[in-house]
């Protein structure tokens, strides 16, 4: 078997939210073939009881604590290194000296980054090693994106933030043996951007657990009785999220209440900001972390993604999907998707919009459990994990032994 280096920015384990639920599946799909050394950090004290599982899950595990303020704070340092903040907020020397350690004495073949900000820890062992990059999204654009929508300082910070991460990508992708981005448009948008480093990215979509994420007969239904609930599900302590659930909540909800009187909202989702708590009201409901996110998507009336800056393929509408539930959400989160009305996805973009395609599903219910139905059979034929997982094959070279 081969020794890979794979390094994520965070602990890829339990794979409950965006980020975590992709790493989880290439870190999976790797150890068939390959002994894998995984080096990562935690940000988050809940995530100290899943250390134990994700060790055994993966026995040759490097875990770096950080503490996310002192982290902004000393990546500050960036603003004088004229470099972006995300990779000096990143920046560690306990997980640079375990790299070098572990590169010492078992050698690695190839290394998987996830997300530029871990690539400072490969770049010293390319002479040896090849690397692969998950890039994910272009993340630089992303904080172009956010830029406008923010007051100075902070925009002046997020443009800034998108110019260096932008050049720090460029030159990471120049030195990976392949770059991987999760949509064609996501690889698209970076060749154009980045011409000079086209050759080496790839697409690698996302997927997800169609048999974990089905509806089942024996769940209780956690809303009320005739209630209307048009549900939205998401890390909430996440800017777009916040963002996105504040703009629906003050736009569109008083349209549906209006025509729908027992209607209500759910924001269901880990640490709701205090501007999340703060849209409590009578026809907006926070349910904060919970256990299971799959009773709330299996008995909604309707799921809605109104993200209004978004990049790449959202888990959140492939999980609501392949719970059979039709999602309305925004076209370029549904152009990630690849999928039609037909095939459960509704765009939507402004108030009037979301409306008439809640007004739709909540008139129909019939009609609704039919697109469900197409939504699910649409992910479980496109977004299978173990088909897309198999682009990383040939970049990690195999060898007798293979791990069981």
């Amino acid at each position: 078997m081969g020794n890979v280096l794979f390094l994520a920015h965070r602990m890829p384990y339990p794979p409950n939210k965006g980020d975590k639920v992709r790493s989880y599946h290439l870190l999976r799909h790797l150890q068939q073939h390959h002994r894998v050394f995984l080096g990562t950090f935690i940000d988050t004290h809940d995530d100290d009881e899943h250390l134990p599982a994700l060790k055994e899950l993966c026995p040759d595990l490097h875990v770096e604590r950080i503490n996310p303020k002192v982290s902004k704070y000393l990546s500050l340092t960036g603003l004088i290194r004229r470099e972006a903040l995300t990779i000096a907020f990143y920046r560690n020397a306990g997980m640079r000296s375990w790299v070098q350690r572990t590169q010492a004495k078992h050698g690695f073949q190839a290394s998987l980054v996830f997300t530029s900000a871990m690539a400072q820890y490969a770049e010293p062992l390319l002479a040896q090693t090849p690397m692969v990059v998950d890039f994910v999204d272009v993340d630089s654009v992303k904080w172009r994106d956010y830029a406008p929508a923010h007051r100075w300082p902070i925009s002046w910070i997020y443009q800034r933030e998108a110019n260096q991460l932008f050049s720090a990508e460029k030159a990471i992708a120049r030195l990976a043996r392949r770059s991987f981005f999760v949509t064609p448009g996501e690889s698209a948008l970076f060749r154009s951007l980045a011409p000079e480093a086209s050759e080496s990215v790839e697409t690698l979509s996302n997927g997800v657990d169609a048999e974990y994420f089905s509806s089942k007969p024996d769940r209780l239904n956690p809303f009320l009785e005739e209630e209307k609930a048009i549900v939205f599900v998401g890390a909430m302590d996440y800017w777009p999220n916040v963002d996105g659930v504040k703009w629906f909540a003050s736009t569109v909800m008083p349209q549906v209440r209006a025509r729908w009187p027992r209607a209500c909202f759910h924001i269901v989702g880990r640490n709701p900001s205090k501007e999340v708590l703060a849209l409590a009201s009578d026809s907006v409901r926070i349910s904060g972390t919970v256990p299971d996110v799959r009773p709330y998507l299996q008995f909604a009336s309707a799921v809605v993604v109104p993200l209004r800056v978004a990049r790449g393929v959202q888990n959140k509408i492939l999980e609501a999907m392949a719970m059979a539930q039709p999602v309305i959400t925004v076209p370029a989160c549904a152009e990630a998707i690849g999928a039609s009305e037909e095939q459960g996805v509704l765009e939507a973009s402004t108030p009037p919009a979301f409306l008439a395609s809640l007004n739709a599903l909540l008139e129909n219910t019939d009609a609704a459990m039919a697109l469900g139905r197409a939504a699910r059979a649409h992910v479980c034929r496109r977004f299978r994990w173990a088909d897309h997982m198999k682009g990383l094959d040939a970049y990690f070279p195999h060898t007798t032994g293979a791990r069981a």
